[in-house]
Protein backbone atom coordinates (compact mmCIF):
# COMPACT_ATOMS: atom_id res chain seq x y z
CA UNK A 1 0.00 0.00 0.00
CA UNK A 2 1.20 3.33 -1.03
CA UNK A 3 1.19 6.19 1.33
CA UNK A 4 2.01 10.20 0.99
CA UNK A 5 5.94 9.41 1.34
CA UNK A 6 5.52 7.17 -2.06
CA UNK A 7 3.77 10.09 -4.18
CA UNK A 8 6.17 12.00 -6.77
CA UNK A 9 5.50 14.89 -9.27
CA UNK A 10 3.29 12.53 -11.65
CA UNK A 11 0.52 11.96 -9.04
CA UNK A 12 -0.01 15.74 -8.24
CA UNK A 13 -2.90 17.14 -10.55
CA UNK A 14 -2.46 20.90 -10.53
CA UNK A 15 -5.26 23.36 -11.37
CA UNK A 16 -4.12 25.96 -14.04
CA UNK A 17 -4.84 29.55 -12.65
CA UNK A 18 -6.70 31.82 -14.58
CA UNK A 19 -4.22 33.68 -16.03
CA UNK A 20 -2.70 30.34 -17.69
CA UNK A 21 -5.88 29.37 -19.41
CA UNK A 22 -5.69 29.37 -23.11
CA UNK A 23 -7.55 32.42 -24.42
CA UNK A 24 -9.66 32.47 -27.39
CA UNK A 25 -8.81 34.04 -31.01
CA UNK A 26 -12.51 34.38 -30.99
CA UNK A 27 -13.26 38.14 -30.71
CA UNK A 28 -17.19 39.12 -30.32
CA UNK A 29 -17.73 41.46 -33.36
CA UNK A 30 -20.38 43.63 -31.87
CA UNK A 31 -22.69 43.69 -34.62
CA UNK A 32 -25.08 45.33 -32.54
CA UNK A 33 -22.87 48.38 -31.61
CA UNK A 34 -24.68 51.91 -32.20
CA UNK A 35 -23.02 54.86 -33.14
CA UNK A 36 -21.91 57.07 -30.88
CA UNK A 37 -20.50 60.81 -30.45
CA UNK A 38 -18.26 61.60 -27.56
CA UNK A 39 -19.54 65.17 -25.35
CA UNK A 40 -17.26 65.02 -22.75
CA UNK A 41 -14.38 62.96 -20.51
CA UNK A 42 -14.41 62.44 -16.96
CA UNK A 43 -11.98 60.09 -15.28
CA UNK A 44 -12.52 57.43 -17.35
CA UNK A 45 -16.23 58.00 -17.95
CA UNK A 46 -17.68 59.37 -21.21
CA UNK A 47 -20.53 61.28 -22.12
CA UNK A 48 -21.60 60.03 -25.55
CA UNK A 49 -24.69 61.45 -27.55
CA UNK A 50 -26.87 58.62 -28.96
CA UNK A 51 -29.69 59.58 -30.86
CA UNK A 52 -31.18 61.72 -29.11
CA UNK A 53 -29.66 60.85 -25.55
CA UNK A 54 -26.94 61.39 -23.67
CA UNK A 55 -25.50 58.19 -22.55
CA UNK A 56 -22.38 57.69 -19.95
CA UNK A 57 -19.99 54.60 -20.85
CA UNK A 58 -16.29 53.39 -20.13
CA UNK A 59 -13.64 51.90 -22.50
CA UNK A 60 -13.64 48.46 -23.40
CA UNK A 61 -10.46 46.57 -22.83
CA UNK A 62 -10.42 45.25 -25.88
CA UNK A 63 -9.65 48.99 -27.13
CA UNK A 64 -6.34 48.51 -25.19
CA UNK A 65 -4.40 51.89 -24.52
CA UNK A 66 -5.93 53.28 -27.32
CA UNK A 67 -7.41 57.06 -26.19
CA UNK A 68 -11.11 58.04 -26.28
CA UNK A 69 -11.47 62.44 -26.95
CA UNK A 70 -14.14 64.96 -27.00
CA UNK A 71 -15.11 64.51 -30.60
CA UNK A 72 -14.54 61.50 -31.51
CA UNK A 73 -17.52 58.76 -33.39
CA UNK A 74 -17.46 55.81 -31.70
CA UNK A 75 -19.31 52.35 -30.98
CA UNK A 76 -21.24 51.81 -27.98
CA UNK A 77 -22.79 48.35 -26.65
CA UNK A 78 -24.48 47.55 -22.86
CA UNK A 79 -26.82 49.96 -21.56
CA UNK A 80 -28.01 52.38 -23.72
CA UNK A 81 -31.18 53.97 -22.36
CA UNK A 82 -28.95 56.52 -20.37
CA UNK A 83 -30.69 56.27 -17.58
CA UNK A 84 -29.06 57.32 -14.17
CA UNK A 85 -26.53 54.32 -12.56
CA UNK A 86 -26.23 52.91 -16.05
CA UNK A 87 -22.97 52.15 -18.15
CA UNK A 88 -22.12 51.14 -21.45
CA UNK A 89 -19.01 50.04 -23.38
CA UNK A 90 -17.07 51.91 -25.96
CA UNK A 91 -15.87 48.94 -28.57
CA UNK A 92 -14.70 51.16 -31.29
CA UNK A 93 -13.26 53.90 -32.06
CA UNK A 94 -13.97 55.39 -35.48
CA UNK A 95 -11.25 56.49 -37.59
CA UNK A 96 -10.11 60.38 -37.18
CA UNK A 97 -9.96 63.61 -38.93
CA UNK A 98 -9.61 66.71 -38.38
CA UNK A 99 -6.88 65.60 -35.23
CA UNK A 100 -5.53 68.59 -32.98
CA UNK A 101 -2.79 67.40 -31.55
CA UNK A 102 -0.64 69.74 -29.01
CA UNK A 103 2.72 69.27 -27.23
CA UNK A 104 4.44 70.67 -24.09
CA UNK A 105 6.89 72.04 -26.00
CA UNK A 106 8.82 71.87 -29.33
CA UNK A 107 10.65 69.08 -27.91
CA UNK A 108 9.52 65.40 -29.61
CA UNK A 109 10.29 63.86 -27.02
CA UNK A 110 7.81 66.10 -24.34
CA UNK A 111 4.51 64.59 -23.95
CA UNK A 112 1.53 64.74 -26.67
CA UNK A 113 -1.77 65.16 -25.86
CA UNK A 114 -4.56 64.60 -28.88
CA UNK A 115 -6.92 67.53 -27.69
CA UNK A 116 -10.25 66.67 -30.12
CA UNK A 117 -10.96 64.94 -33.18
CA UNK A 118 -13.08 64.86 -35.92
CA UNK A 119 -13.27 68.97 -36.04
CA UNK A 120 -14.21 71.19 -39.22
CA UNK A 121 -12.86 74.62 -37.28
CA UNK A 122 -10.01 76.04 -34.97
CA UNK A 123 -11.29 78.59 -33.49
CA UNK A 124 -8.61 80.89 -31.82
CA UNK A 125 -10.12 83.19 -29.04
CA UNK A 126 -8.07 86.22 -28.28
CA UNK A 127 -9.12 89.39 -26.32
CA UNK A 128 -7.47 92.66 -27.41
CA UNK A 129 -7.04 93.71 -24.58
CA UNK A 130 -6.37 92.64 -20.52
CA UNK A 131 -5.08 89.76 -21.25
CA UNK A 132 -3.51 91.48 -24.63
CA UNK A 133 -2.92 89.96 -27.82
CA UNK A 134 -0.49 87.84 -28.21
CA UNK A 135 0.74 87.31 -31.97
CA UNK A 136 3.10 84.10 -31.58
CA UNK A 137 0.46 82.31 -29.98
CA UNK A 138 -2.09 82.74 -32.31
CA UNK A 139 0.86 82.01 -35.47
CA UNK A 140 1.50 78.84 -33.43
CA UNK A 141 -2.40 78.08 -33.44
CA UNK A 142 -2.79 78.76 -37.29
CA UNK A 143 0.22 76.49 -38.01
CA UNK A 144 -1.50 73.67 -35.83
CA UNK A 145 -5.20 74.29 -37.76
CA UNK A 146 -3.18 74.03 -41.39
CA UNK A 147 -0.90 70.71 -40.51
CA UNK A 148 -4.43 68.95 -38.75
CA UNK A 149 -6.20 70.21 -42.19
CA UNK A 150 -9.18 72.57 -40.36
CA UNK A 151 -10.16 75.93 -41.18
CA UNK A 152 -8.53 78.05 -38.77
CA UNK A 153 -10.86 81.36 -37.39
CA UNK A 154 -9.95 84.34 -35.45
CA UNK A 155 -12.06 85.23 -32.71
CA UNK A 156 -11.47 88.59 -31.50
CA UNK A 157 -13.25 89.46 -27.91
CA UNK A 158 -13.35 93.02 -26.09
CA UNK A 159 -13.24 94.80 -29.23
CA UNK A 160 -15.23 97.67 -27.56
CA UNK A 161 -12.32 98.57 -25.34
CA UNK A 162 -9.38 99.14 -28.32
CA UNK A 163 -11.31 100.42 -31.33
CA UNK A 164 -8.34 99.89 -33.48
CA UNK A 165 -7.14 96.91 -32.52
CA UNK A 166 -9.24 94.58 -35.17
CA UNK A 167 -8.03 96.71 -38.07
CA UNK A 168 -4.75 95.76 -37.02
CA UNK A 169 -5.13 92.53 -37.04
CA UNK A 170 -6.82 92.31 -40.19
CA UNK A 171 -3.66 93.99 -41.33
CA UNK A 172 -1.42 91.71 -39.94
CA UNK A 173 -2.91 88.13 -41.22
CA UNK A 174 -4.09 89.85 -44.67
CA UNK A 175 -2.08 87.20 -46.60
CA UNK A 176 -2.90 84.56 -44.78
CA UNK A 177 -6.91 85.45 -44.56
CA UNK A 178 -8.08 83.55 -41.53
CA UNK A 179 -11.93 84.09 -40.95
CA UNK A 180 -11.71 86.45 -38.51
CA UNK A 181 -15.29 87.75 -35.88
CA UNK A 182 -15.55 89.76 -33.24
CA UNK A 183 -17.90 89.89 -30.33
CA UNK A 184 -18.58 93.15 -28.14
CA UNK A 185 -20.67 92.85 -24.94
CA UNK A 186 -23.66 94.94 -26.13
CA UNK A 187 -24.09 93.39 -29.34
CA UNK A 188 -25.81 89.87 -30.82
CA UNK A 189 -23.06 87.27 -31.96
CA UNK A 190 -24.44 86.65 -34.45
CA UNK A 191 -21.44 86.44 -37.02
CA UNK A 192 -19.28 84.43 -34.61
CA UNK A 193 -22.42 82.13 -34.70
CA UNK A 194 -22.92 82.19 -38.45
CA UNK A 195 -19.54 80.84 -38.91
CA UNK A 196 -20.19 78.09 -36.21
CA UNK A 197 -23.32 76.83 -37.91
CA UNK A 198 -23.48 73.18 -39.26
CA UNK A 199 -19.92 72.69 -38.29
CA UNK A 200 -17.75 71.50 -35.40
CA UNK A 201 -15.99 74.04 -34.03
CA UNK A 202 -12.93 73.93 -31.22
CA UNK A 203 -12.37 76.83 -29.04
CA UNK A 204 -8.82 77.40 -27.75
CA UNK A 205 -7.31 80.27 -26.03
CA UNK A 206 -5.46 81.40 -22.77
CA UNK A 207 -7.10 82.00 -19.67
CA UNK A 208 -9.09 85.27 -19.15
CA UNK A 209 -9.87 85.95 -22.57
CA UNK A 210 -13.62 85.09 -22.54
CA UNK A 211 -13.77 82.12 -24.29
CA UNK A 212 -16.53 80.44 -21.50
CA UNK A 213 -18.44 83.66 -21.72
CA UNK A 214 -18.50 83.27 -25.70
CA UNK A 215 -19.98 80.08 -25.29
CA UNK A 216 -22.49 80.95 -23.08
CA UNK A 217 -23.60 83.38 -25.37
CA UNK A 218 -23.81 81.04 -27.81
CA UNK A 219 -25.48 78.39 -26.26
CA UNK A 220 -28.08 79.17 -23.76
CA UNK A 221 -28.02 77.17 -20.77
CA UNK A 222 -24.17 76.02 -21.53
CA UNK A 223 -23.33 77.51 -17.79
CA UNK A 224 -20.00 77.48 -18.41
CA UNK A 225 -18.09 79.21 -15.65
CA UNK A 226 -16.45 82.40 -15.91
CA UNK A 227 -13.94 84.26 -13.46
CA UNK A 228 -12.43 88.16 -14.36
CA UNK A 229 -9.03 89.19 -15.06
CA UNK A 230 -6.91 88.39 -11.70
CA UNK A 231 -4.17 90.73 -12.36
CA UNK A 232 -3.03 92.64 -15.69
CA UNK A 233 -2.35 90.30 -18.36
CA UNK A 234 -3.43 87.35 -16.31
CA UNK A 235 -6.15 84.93 -16.54
CA UNK A 236 -7.96 82.07 -14.20
CA UNK A 237 -8.91 78.63 -15.46
CA UNK A 238 -12.13 78.07 -15.15
CA UNK A 239 -13.10 75.95 -17.62
CA UNK A 240 -11.40 72.62 -16.20
CA UNK A 241 -12.08 70.09 -19.19
CA UNK A 242 -13.17 69.85 -23.15
CA UNK A 243 -16.77 69.33 -23.50
CA UNK A 244 -19.08 69.71 -26.61
CA UNK A 245 -22.08 71.71 -26.50
CA UNK A 246 -25.10 71.39 -29.72
CA UNK A 247 -25.27 74.71 -31.15
CA UNK A 248 -28.90 75.72 -31.26
CA UNK A 249 -28.75 76.57 -34.90
CA UNK A 250 -26.87 73.35 -36.08
CA UNK A 251 -23.00 71.91 -35.16
CA UNK A 252 -20.92 71.96 -32.35
CA UNK A 253 -18.98 73.98 -30.39
CA UNK A 254 -15.96 72.57 -27.85
CA UNK A 255 -14.83 74.92 -25.26
CA UNK A 256 -11.36 73.88 -23.76
CA UNK A 257 -9.59 74.79 -20.62
CA UNK A 258 -7.44 77.59 -20.97
CA UNK A 259 -3.96 77.25 -22.37
CA UNK A 260 -0.31 78.63 -21.79
CA UNK A 261 1.33 77.58 -24.85
CA UNK A 262 1.22 75.22 -27.84
CA UNK A 263 3.89 72.95 -28.50
CA UNK A 264 4.22 72.22 -32.02
CA UNK A 265 6.50 68.82 -32.15
CA UNK A 266 4.64 66.97 -34.31
CA UNK A 267 5.57 69.64 -36.96
CA UNK A 268 8.81 69.89 -39.41
CA UNK A 269 10.82 72.47 -39.92
CA UNK A 270 10.43 71.98 -44.03
CA UNK A 271 6.24 72.34 -43.71
CA UNK A 272 6.30 75.17 -41.13
CA UNK A 273 6.76 77.94 -43.75
CA UNK A 274 3.20 76.60 -45.79
CA UNK A 275 1.17 78.16 -42.61
CA UNK A 276 3.08 81.37 -44.13
CA UNK A 277 2.26 81.94 -47.60
CA UNK A 278 3.13 85.32 -47.54
CA UNK A 279 6.73 84.39 -47.08
CA UNK A 280 6.67 80.98 -48.87
CA UNK A 281 6.16 83.00 -52.31
CA UNK A 282 9.09 85.70 -51.63
CA UNK A 283 11.07 82.35 -50.39
CA UNK A 284 10.91 80.59 -53.76
CA UNK A 285 13.60 82.86 -55.08
CA UNK A 286 16.16 81.71 -52.08
CA UNK A 287 19.14 79.43 -53.17
CA UNK A 288 18.96 76.39 -53.14
CA UNK A 289 19.26 74.57 -49.56
CA UNK A 290 18.42 77.70 -47.85
CA UNK A 291 17.11 77.68 -44.00
CA UNK A 292 15.60 80.97 -44.07
CA UNK A 293 17.65 81.85 -40.98
CA UNK A 294 19.67 85.00 -40.51
CA UNK A 295 23.01 83.37 -40.35
CA UNK A 296 22.55 82.35 -44.14
CA UNK A 297 22.99 85.69 -45.25
CA UNK A 298 21.81 85.33 -48.75
CA UNK A 299 17.98 84.74 -47.92
CA UNK A 300 15.57 86.26 -49.89
CA UNK A 301 12.77 86.65 -47.52
CA UNK A 302 16.00 89.33 -45.93
CA UNK A 303 16.27 91.20 -49.23
CA UNK A 304 12.40 91.57 -50.19
CA UNK A 305 11.43 91.85 -46.41
CA UNK A 306 12.75 94.86 -44.85
CA UNK A 307 12.73 96.46 -41.05
CA UNK A 308 9.34 98.81 -41.83
CA UNK A 309 7.33 95.79 -44.39
CA UNK A 310 4.06 94.87 -43.07
CA UNK A 311 5.07 91.30 -43.09
CA UNK A 312 7.96 91.98 -40.77
CA UNK A 313 6.29 90.99 -37.75
CA UNK A 314 5.41 87.25 -39.28
CA UNK A 315 8.51 87.00 -40.67
CA UNK A 316 10.12 87.18 -37.01
CA UNK A 317 7.40 84.91 -35.62
CA UNK A 318 8.07 81.98 -38.51
CA UNK A 319 12.21 82.54 -37.62
CA UNK A 320 11.08 81.99 -33.56
CA UNK A 321 8.87 78.65 -34.44
CA UNK A 322 11.74 77.63 -36.83
CA UNK A 323 14.36 77.46 -34.39
CA UNK A 324 12.58 76.44 -31.96
CA UNK A 325 11.12 73.09 -34.02
CA UNK A 326 14.62 73.03 -35.79
CA UNK A 327 16.80 72.79 -32.24
CA UNK A 328 13.88 69.99 -31.18
CA UNK A 329 14.93 68.10 -34.37
CA UNK A 330 18.64 68.41 -34.23
CA UNK A 331 18.39 67.57 -30.93
CA UNK A 332 16.33 64.15 -31.67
Amino acid sequence: MRTRKDWDEEDVRVRPGKRSRPRTKIRPKHEDAVDGFVMAVDRGRYTCRVEDRDVTAMRARELGRRGVVVGDHVKLVGDLTGKKDTLARIVKVQPRRGQLRRYADDDATSAERILVANVDQLVVVSSLVDPPLRYGFIDRCLVAALDAGVQPVLSLTKCDLDSEGVAAVEAYYADLNPIIVTSRPEEPVDSVRDVLRDKVSVLIGHSGVGKSTLVNRLVPGADRTTAAVRTIGKGSHTSTSAVALELPAGGWVIDTPGVRSFGLAHVTADSLIEAFPELMEVAEDCPRGCVHTLEVGECALDEDIGPDDSRRGRLESYRRMLASVSAAETRY
